[in-house]
């Protein structure tokens, strides 16, 4: 008897942010989370506003079972769940990197298995979810995920060849963006500003940045040049980055994210 929309298996970083974006798109008592153990089930749930359960329950009772568990864990896992599933015939959702939908349908077979790749600023909506479908996972099944996961932000259909790509840059990306964000704010106390309002400024700006990217569509390149006045501060700026390879670095920190990706499924 279906008792939840969704399940999770894991709730940390990001199985707790799609969670918390599932709380928002429908009841928080349709959303149930299971940990390690009872205590720790029982503060995700706490943290996140929506029910817990042990494992075999949140099982039977899910439409869409989310596996928020590590790669190195999967088979473990699996096997421990097998008796669980095999009379289940719900959703499997799996968002763990680097490993294929060919893969999970040699471990669960005969279930239909949607695999995504999400980020952690899905919970607050501005997220990026990349999707492939299963062989036998229907487009009524993509469309009840896009319905369950509407308050995270965008949903993107790729094909899995693709996955491992995007995933190094949108998987991983937040993680760079944290680094730039600090340094950033790090030169602008060098230069004077309190903490606070460095942190603040530079987590704004990247904001507006990105929203000017999206909304407008215009390439990076034109609109670094239209802040960039001949012999001004930001072209001076620029240069800096230039010096120290910035664009170089941050190419490498999504290739090796990329490679790291391949060795994990």
């Amino acid at each position: 008897m279906e008792t939840y929309f969704a399940g999770f298996l894991g709730a940390g970083s990001m199985g707790g942010a799609l969670a918390a974006a599932a709380c928002k798109a429908v009841p928080p008592e349709k959303i149930a989370v299971t940990c390690s153990t009872p205590e720790h089930s029982r503060a995700a749930a706490e943290r996140l506003g929506c029910h817990w359960a042990d494992r075999d329950a949140l099982i039977a009772g899910s439409r869409y079972l989310f596996l928020g568990i590590k790669p190195q864990m999967l088979a473990k896992t699996a096997r421990e769940i097998g008796p669980a599933m095999a009379c289940w015939d719900g959703v499997l959702v799996s968002m763990l990197a680097g490993v294929s939908l060919a893969s999970l349908e040699a471990l669960f077979p005969g279930k239909r298995i949607l695999r995504i790749m999400p980020n952690t600023p899905c919970a607050v909506g501005s997220g990026m979810i990349l999707l492939s479908r299963g062989t036998l996972a229907t487009q009524a099944d993509a469309e009840g995920f896009r319905e369950l996961m509407a308050q995270a932000g965008r949903i993107d259909d790729l094909p899995e060849r693709l996955i491992d790509a995007a995933s190094a840059l949108t998987g991983c990306g937040p993680a760079f963006a944290f680094v730039f964000l600090q340094a950033l704010a790090d030169g602008a106390v060098a230069c004077g500003l309190p903490r606070a309002k460095a942190r603040e400024y530079t987590a704004q700006m990247l904001l507006g940045s990105a929203r000017l990217a999206l909304d407008t569509q215009t390439h990076p390149e034109v609109l670094k040049d239209a802040v960039c006045s001949p012999g001004g501060s930001t072209i001076a700026g620029v240069r800096a980055l230039e010096s120290s390879a910035f664009r170089s670095a941050a190419m490498e920190a999504v290739l090796a994210a990329y490679e790291k990706t391949k060795t994990l499924g």
